[in-house]
């Protein structure tokens, strides 16, 4: 097998390529190469014109960079029987790995190296594809403050996230949107405060929105949280982030929480949701599930969070 580690320079507080190469050449008979990425998309089609070019050879791509560079390499790697993910999480933000107990684990090389492959599901949006999850309203609110004001001053930096949530605060508590899951309207009022379809557990880098979801049971995890007001959202958001919110009594009235293979969404045309990270605008889309999609490699050492049940590895 090659080892390809597609690395996004602009990802996180360094380029680490230095770090990954001297770390490789420590590695004895390694076929590996590098590949440092020139700006958006680039990854994807690096990752797929690789795999139509090498057909007979069996490559495992590894994402070093943050959640967008795993969706780029997930993206080029879909619908190659050849290629495999894995992650090198040296990005800003690393949601997905959490569902396996965080970063340590994907830091140790040797452990990445020799991991287990394991066939686990997409989500699938049109032509688009995510690992992760896919959210929207206050959530999606806050991802594109955070995007606008990042690089100024006061506001953004280190401030960005809070800026973002004020901004949530403000605006996007009542958000418009009719959410339909395998056929099923969970919000008959036709609005929201936030909603998760989630594969993985986490988003927005500590809010473990899905504590229940397996990212290779043939199933998303869907939660739709009615508006509320700012009083109520501040006593519910601590349960919120800890993932304890699908048994705590108090989100009885406000939350809404399924299982579904697809989730038809219809909102405004001038609609934002997040796919793995990436702010997409549109207002009528649908959301499915990609069974057995690829293959991850699991570190050793790697497990998933306590209180999920992992399914076994399938062959296809």
């Amino acid at each position: 097998m090659k080892h390809i580690f597609v690395i996004n320079p602009a990802a996180g507080k360094e380029n680490y390529r230095h770090v990954i190469e001297t770390a490789l050449t420590r590695a004895k008979n390694l076929d590996y190469l590098l590949y440092e990425t020139t700006g958006r998309g680039d990854a994807t089609a690096y990752i797929r014109s690789w795999c139509t070019e090498h057909p007979e050879e069996q490559a495992r791509f590894y994402a070093c960079g943050g959640d967008g560079t795993l969706n780029e390499v997930v993206n080029g790697v879909v619908g190659f029987e050849n290629a495999s993910v894995g992650c090198y999480p040296c990005g800003s933000g690393n949601d997905f790995v959490k569902y396996y107990g965080g970063k340590r684990v994907f830091f140790d090389l040797d452990a990445l190296l020799n991991s287990k492959e394991e066939y686990i599901d997409l989500i699938r949006v049109g032509d688009r594809y995510a690992i992760n999850a896919t959210h929207f309203g206050f959530d999606s609110c806050v991802a594109e403050t955070m995007m606008n004001v990042r690089r100024k001053k006061i506001i953004g930096g280190k401030n960005a996230y809070t800026t973002g949530v004020v901004v949530g605060l403000l605006k996007a508590m009542k958000n418009k949107c009719k959410v339909t899951a395998d056929g099923k309207l969970l919000n008959p009022k036709g609005t929201i405060l936030l909603c998760t379809i989630a594969n993985g557990q986490f988003v927005g880098g500590s809010f473990r929105c899905a504590p229940r979801s397996l990212d290779n049971d043939g199933f998303m995890e869907v939660c739709v949280v009615n508006p509320v007001s700012h009083i109520t959202f501040m006593r519910l958001i601590k349960a919120y982030t800890n993932g304890t919110h699908l048994d705590d009594p108090r989100f009885e009235k406000y939350l809404t929480y399924c299982r579904a293979k697809k989730v038809e969404i219809e909102a405004p045309d001038d609609f934002i949701y997040s796919l793995d990270g990436e702010l997409i605008n549109e207002g009528k889309f649908t959301v499915e599930i990609v069974h057995n999609a690829i293959r991850f490699a699991v570190p050793r050492g790697a497990n998933p969070l306590p209180g999920v049940l992992h399914i076994a590895n399938l062959e296809k």
